[in-house]
This record gives C-alpha cells, structure tokens and sequence, in this order.
C-alpha cells in the first residue's frame, strides 16, 4: 500500500448515491489512511447508509455491504453535514445526479447541470485553503469550464491571514456497470484522469494506485475525459440497439439471434460483449449520455452526428413497444381485464435501480390497454414502481376484489405486487420475462403453469428460458430474436 505518498488525508463526495457510496466505500476500503466522509442533503438515505441492518442499505449492489461494514466508522463516514466535510478536504468529488432537462434551452436532450452548479457554489463557499475537485458525475464536454469559472471568482491566492483558498478541477468518471460495481472499482479496466494540472493528477492518481496498477491509469486533457465517458456509454448502448434489430429480424426469417451473436461475436475485432438481444437498454446512463451527444453534436452544427446518435434511442425505445404489441397481437388482440405476470421490473439483475428500465413502457402500454398486471421483482421497491407506473398497487385481486372486478367493468388497467414469482402466475394468462434474475432461470415450470389459465404464454424477452422446458409445461413460448418457434 502507498500510504502517506501525498497531501490527500481527507475526501469529500458530495452525493450518496448510486456512484457516490460505492466509490468512495472502495477507496476507503483500500485507502485506510485516508478519512473518507459522504455527504447529501437527503437525510432519509444517509440514515440508510448507517443504518446496523446493512442488508438494507439504499442501494442493492453485490459485495457492496461488506466493504461497507470493513470502512463504515473508521475511515468511511455518512452525513448531511456538507459545509464541515467540503471545509476539512484535501479533495472534493462531486458525484451528483445529472438528469436530462425537462424544460427549457436543450429540453429533452441536454444535461440538467443545477445540482453541478450548486455543489461548485456550496465549495466555492466552504473550503478552506487548496482544494482539488473532481468531477465524477457523467458530464457533457467542458462543463469543467462551468465548474471552474465559479471556483475561480472564489480564489484568494494572494491571501495574507489563514490558509489561501486555491483549487484545481480534475475529470475522473465512473466506468461502473450496475450489478457488477464492486468488482468493476476493485479490478477497474481503466482509471481515467482529465486535467491540466499535473500535480493534482498525480494525487488523484496516488490514491487508486493502492490498489490499480499504473498501466489501468490514463491521464487526459479535461475535455477527452469528460467526453469519453459519454462515448463510451454511447458505444455500449449502439451494440444493444444493433443486436435488437437483428433480433427483429431473425423473428421474421427463422433465424435465431442468440446463434447470429455467437457467430459475430466470435469475430475478435467485435467480441461478445453486449451482443445479448433483449428488450432495450435501460439504467440512469445511457439513454441520457447518447441525448447529450445528439445535443452537443447539433449545438456544434453536426446534424449528421447528431441523427446518427438519435436514432440509437429511438431503436431502443421502438424494441420497447415492439415487444408490448406483439404480446396484445398474440393474446387475441386484447389484454382488457387479463391478468399478465410481470417477472422483474429493475433495467438489469443484481440491482435495485429502475431508472429508465424497459420494463416502465411495456408496462404502461400494457396497462393502457387495461391489463391486470402481477409485478415481481427481487428487489425494487413498491412505491418505486409506484412512481415509475404513476399507478398506485392494489391489493392482489383475489377472492373477487372488487376493485379488480371494477377496473375490469371499465377496461381500466392496474397492478399489484405480489410476494414471489410464484404467486404472481395464480390466474394468468401470459408471464413476461423483462429482468434476468437469476432466480427466472431456474424457475419450476412445471410447478407454474397449473396456476396459468389456458392457453397460457411466457414471452421471454432475455432468451433466459430452455424452450424445451416451457414446451414440456404445456406452455406456449415467444422468445426475443427467434424465429424458429
């Protein structure tokens, strides 16, 4: 361990969310001379990082609550007392959320940067002699210049009583993949540093070289750094948009897509990663890192770039209500007052995160229709699905509920959660699979389809299921990119 190589003695993160608390329980975890305090404004989730229980720490994340319970209380603190932690830090990450815009100037494509601003504001204000801040939040290229202007009308260098209060911006964002987020900060690819002043790069740098070799480490200038995180999400998402319209394909041809994914993957100048077809790629990143490109390509008068990057999202978004319609089309063309079974809600397995998940459209077209829909997921949460529905769950309808027996009268649609994925197939006519849990793949489907009422379907949208099993059930089974059932 390369412990006390440099000034860095105290952390700052502003933002205790999905990249905040993971990241910096890492680094405390493997930087245990360094205090690492955690800071958000929202006191319900920074109760919830130091509650005892750690099974029910705010985020889901394998391996996650072990590390936290090594750090938490020694070097690794939460608080909402954010003018202290800012106050007492050698550095700064600023690791709050970025939304896309939803009104104004780059409605719908450009990054929300007011949590940004207030954080730069809020250090401006509280920090006490030199300062190194980091961005770590997903940004749009030379939003540094933001950051700076506001940290530089704060600078007195020249100060003659206290500490002069100087700072340099630094660029290091996440490569994190939800699920996977502890093995990804622990055995990283890369470690990515933008910035102009070689010294605060090196201190960055000193820190994850506790555990990182120097070779995962690249120094950038700020705006390769900024912009490459945004291409790389871009990237990653343009594979899964690819291999969803072969998908389409293969399903009209008799083709098998998990079979045309093998044969291109196998070619090393594309590899197999993210060559799985499935119903669209969800989670807080993608969707919003590929509009900031469209919106930094058009504000840069590159339409060409900028339609290019588009029509990425519109594919996604099209394989959404693709996948809605031809579950209506293949139920006799109406899913008024049937009962569906959804199996997982979460955009990924091994999360609790719902933003942006696939499962939020084919949902709602289908309760727009007026299904009666059994939601289970491992682990998202009831009123989070609650708000991403703008539905509130219902009792489950059984012994003749009268709400379910009304919205039926009125083809209205609703959903209630059930307890298992079991419990969730009592009465229905299709399951849909929109989450890979791993629990989805060994379910006893034979012990299922009694519950179904007849015909009864599973639509796969992961391909996770053995056909042969389903068709031995006595089921019927469409499954995502193939055309060969």
């Amino acid at each position: 361990m390369i412990a006390n190589s440099t000034d860095i003695n105290n952390i700052c993160c502003i933002g205790a969310g999905y990249v905040g608390g993971p990241t910096m329980a890492v680094i405390a975890d493997r930087c245990p001379h360094i205090q690492v305090n955690v800071v958000d404004l929202n006191d319900s989730r920074i109760a919830s990082w130091n509650q005892s229980d750690l099974s029910k720490l705010p985020i889901y994340e394998p391996g996650l609550d072990a590390v936290v319970s090594r750090a938490r209380g020694k070097n690794l603190h939460f608080s909402t007392n954010v003018n202290k932690a800012i106050s007492i830090a050698d550095m700064v990450f600023i690791s709050v959320n970025t939304p896309t815009k939803a009104k104004g100037l780059g409605s719908g494509q450009a990054s929300d940067l007011r949590w940004v601003e207030a954080c730069a504001r809020q250090v401006a204000e509280s920090a006490q002699g030199h300062t190194i801040v980091v961005e770590k939040s997903t940004l749009p290229v030379r939003t540094a210049e933001t950051v700076q202007a506001i940290l530089s009308a704060a600078q007195n260098p020249g100060a003659t009583a206290g500490r002069p209060k100087t700072f340099v911006v630094l660029s290091n964002p996440e490569f994190l993949a939800e699920g996977t987020a502890i093995n990804d900060l622990e055995d990283p690819d890369r470690i990515l540093i933008g910035g102009e002043d070689s010294a605060s790069i090196e201190s960055l740098a000193s820190i994850y070289k506790n555990w990182v070799p120097e070779n995962k480490i690249i120094r950038t200038n700020l705006w390769s750094s900024e912009l490459s995180k945004l291409t790389a999400n871009a990237f990653l998402a343009q594979r899964i948009s690819s291999i969803n319209s072969v998908a389409a394909l293969c399903e009209v041809t008799g083709a098998d897509v998990r079979e045309v994914s093998m044969a291109i993957g196998a070619d090393s100048r594309i590899g197999t990663k993210f060559l799985n077809s499935g119903p669209g790629f969800g989670g807080s990143c993608f969707k919003k890192d590929i509009l900031n490109l469209v919106y930094l390509a058009n504000y840069f008068n590159l339409p060409e770039v900028a339609d290019y990057w588009q029509h990425v999202v519109t594919l996604n978004t099209w394989q959404q209500h693709r996948i809605s319609r031809l579950i209506v089309k293949t139920l006799f063309g109406t899913v008024t007052g049937k009962r569906i079974a959804i199996y997982g809600f979460t955009f990924k397995a091994d999360t609790n995160d719902t933003r942006e998940a696939p499962s939020i459209n084919i949902a709602k077209d289908l309760l727009e229709e007026g299904a009666q829909l059994a939601i289970f997921d491992p682990k998202a949460k009831i009123d989070q699905i609650e708000i991403d529905l703008n539905l509130k769950a219902i009792s489950p309808p059984i012994h003749n509920n009268p709400r379910s027996k009304e919205a039926s009268i009125k083809g209205e649609g609703i959903w209630w959660a059930p307890k298992s994925a079991i419990e969730a197939a009592n009465g229905v006519d299709a399951i849909i699979i929109l989450t890979e849990w791993e629990e989805f793949k060994n379910i006893s489907w034979e012990e299922v389809a009694p519950k179904m009422r007849k015909p009864a379907w599973v639509f796969d949208s992961r391909g996770i299921v053995n056909p042969s099993i389903i068709k031995s059930a006595g089921l019927k089974l469409w499954r995502v990119g193939d055309g060969a059932l």
